[in-house]
């Protein structure tokens, strides 16, 4: 045997034994000793979804070390499931209101029975989170059941009920519930009513093999046949038994798959109201009919629907529907609104995918950028542009001044933001195409290229889609000059972040001493200068700050960072983001004729192509390829510095 293939033999190996070690067979009595010392074995399926999500880990998002979590969510306790991370990105309150229906439901409260229902826009996540409840699932313990029951149900149910009180006690659990059917049938004639030779098994969760996790897909209204959810009488066994024998019974319906686990109804408003009212049984009663005659079925499920939000207006709009909107839990899952989390979206899905090609920087961002702007609405508080970095935690900056607005009340006034716009899905097709045509690998330039390509052919509302347009070829245009003027500024200038940084700190002794009017220390010389005004003018003036504003500003920074140094908190020329963007963009401004010429000349001398060449190195070590940086430096040149 080669060492390949005993390494093989050996992870099957182990993958065997480890399965085998969950095996367990024995007799009721048995399993009752096992309840005895491990009481949580016998514990509901909300109870189990419940401690899924938490037993992976949880975490307070507030960060008091950082400004932009803080401006985020202030002192609103949100926190973090470790279950939904690196797979849900920006939703953190509806994963907190998800978790919220699976506690209260833990603890036997109102939402015990009632269904959790998630509603969104089209490929904002309600079927991946169902599915990652589903997975949580089969990775949790299989569970004990009656060997050979259908339903794979819970052995407590096999005490008589004027035993339960007595075995809860002694057992410290809660007992509720039925035998099926099946079970009371084989009870009674094959085991002589004497429950407590029963036999007892460990039943994983499968939705492959449906086993605890039931899918109901939309039916046809016009043939809705309720066996879909509770089963049916097995024809081909009427003539062994009669109708009314239990053993003629198929309980293969969705309610009976999904005992001890969930039920998943995709597109649930798809169905017919009467349809549904089986599923309110189940919900609030824990029954359902059975096949023929033979009574009814205990259940004991977590029913999880969605749908998108039209399908919802219109049955939330039918009076005749009341019944049933009292026992759902509405979670909105809308699409996300912060843009460092979109593209972490995008990562993770091309990670999945098997494009290996090279994506230089920004071009995530910038279609994540499209995407966000879609989702927003117009605001009399600021720009979409604004809005967008605010809901990002970012400081914006704008005449010299943080702009101050109340993100909660930005948000507040348009409720339905999130709701409506582009799709994940939209970005990540006009990536797949663009990444198809490009075999060297994308950028900014042709991402935006394939999403106009895409906004003009889709079938769209005509409005919709000039607004699209208008946000691909006019705001995100300007926007990327921006970026890219950076992104050249930092690839010119010779150790960038030492440049910002001393040339932070020489503002800062001229600053000082002019707020405090003193004189400032020359390193080299030791002599003592008055504040060189004309200096600080030349850094102030970059962000408008003239005339009498000066004294203002000068203050302020001053202020600021003296606070930060005072909670022992690092200061650099990053710290007050008014002074960060004046310094960048006076760098800018060096750097902005030289590199005006050189990339927009035909030809060049022997010093521009040496330059250029060293701009080239430049972006390839910021992690662009070269033909990137060819295109983006071809992009800048025709359109950032027109003649």
């Amino acid at each position: 045997m080669s060492e390949v293939t005993h390494a093989f033999a050996k992870l099957i190996q182990k993958d065997r034994d480890e399965r085998e070690s969950f095996d367990w067979r024995g007799t009721f009595l048995q399993y009752l000793d096992l309840v005895k010392a491990e009481p949580t074995i016998a514990k509901l399926a909300h109870v189990r979804l419940y401690d899924a999500i938490v037993s992976r880990g949880v975490r307070e998002i507030i960060d008091g070390d950082n400004p932009r979590v803080q401006r985020l969510f202030n002192d609103e306790p949100v926190r973090v499931y470790e279950f939904f991370t690196d797979e849900f990105f920006g939703i953190e309150r509806t994963l907190a209101q998800i978790v919220r229906y699976f506690h209260s439901a833990s603890m036997h409260g109102e939402e015990s029975r009632q269904v959790l229902y998630l509603m969104g826009p089209v490929g904002a996540g309600k079927s991946s989170l169902t599915e990652r409840l589903q997975r949580g699932l089969e990775q949790t313990d299989p569970v004990y059941a009656i060997e050979g029951c259908p339903m794979a149900e819970e052995p407590l149910h096999l005490i008589p009920k004027h035993l339960r009180d007595e075995f809860g006690k002694m057992l410290d659990v809660h007992i509720e519930g039925e035998l099926c059917p099946v079970c009371r049938h084989r009870l009674k004639e094959d085991f002589e009513g004497h429950y407590e030779n029963v036999p007892v098994v460990r039943v994983p969760f499968s939705r492959h093999d449906r086993r605890g996790i039931g899918v109901v897909p939309p039916v046809d209204p016009n043939n809705q046949d309720t066996s879909v959810l509770v089963g049916s009488v097995d024809i081909s066994k009427l003539d062994r038994y009669s109708e009314g024998d239990p053993r003629a019974l198929d309980l293969n319906g969705a309610f009976n798959v999904g005992n001890r686990g969930m039920t998943e109804f995709i597109e649930v408003f798809k169905n017919e109201p009467e349809y549904l009212h089986t599923m309110i049984t189940a919900t609030q009663e824990k029954f359902v009919s059975a096949p023929g005659r033979h009574g009814t079925v205990y259940v004991d499920t977590c029913i999880v629907a969605h749908s998108n939000e039209a399908e919802w207006q219109r049955f939330k709009g039918d009076p005749t529907n009341e019944a049933f909107l009292d026992r759902i839990v509405v979670v909105k899952v809308p699409y996300n609104l912060r843009l460092s989390e979109e593209v972490k979206i995008y990562q993770k899905l091309l990670d999945k995918s098997d494009f290996r090609e090279h994506v230089a920087p920004h071009t995530l961002e910038l279609a994540a950028m499209f995407a966000i702007l879609s989702r927003l609405e117009s605001s009399n508080k600021c720009d979409l542009t604004t809005k967008m970095r605010l809901y990002n935690g970012d400081e914006v900056v704008e005449k010299g001044k943080t702009v101050k607005i109340n993100l909660r009340e930005l948000q507040e006034e348009s409720r339905r933001e999130g709701m409506f716009g582009i799709s994940p899905r939209f970005i990540m097709k006009a990536i797949d195409n663009a990444l198809a045509e490009n075999p060297e690998g994308i950028n900014p330039v042709n991402v935006r290229e394939a999403l106009v390509n895409m906004v003009r052919a889709a079938d769209i509302p005509d409005d919709t889609r000039k607004h699209y347009l208008e946000l691909l070829q006019d705001t995100l245009h300007k926007v990327y000059l921006e970026i890219l003027e950076k992104e050249i500024t930092k690839a010119f200038v010779y150790s960038y972040e030492e440049q910002a940084e001393a040339l932070f700190q020489n503002y800062l002794d001229h600053a000082e001493a002019y707020v405090n009017k003193t004189h400032v220390k020359d390193q080299n010389t030791g002599e003592e200068l008055q504040p060189d005004e004309n200096f600080l003018r030349s850094v102030e003036e970059q962000i408008a700050i003239v005339g009498s504003a000066a004294q203002g500003f000068r203050q302020e920074v001053m202020a600021y960072l003296w606070a930060k140094s005072r909670r022992n908190e690092k200061v650099s020329y990053r710290s007050y983001e008014p002074l960060n963007e004046a310094i960048e963009k006076r760098l800018m401004n060096s750097v902005r004729e030289m590199s005006r010429v050189i990339t927009k000349a035909r030809t060049r001398d022997e010093e521009q192509m040496t330059k250029y060449g060293d701009l080239i190195a430049s972006l390839l070590e910021r992690g662009y390829n070269e033909h990137s940086a060819e295109v983006i430096l071809k992009y800048a040149a025709n359109n950032l510095w027109k003649d």
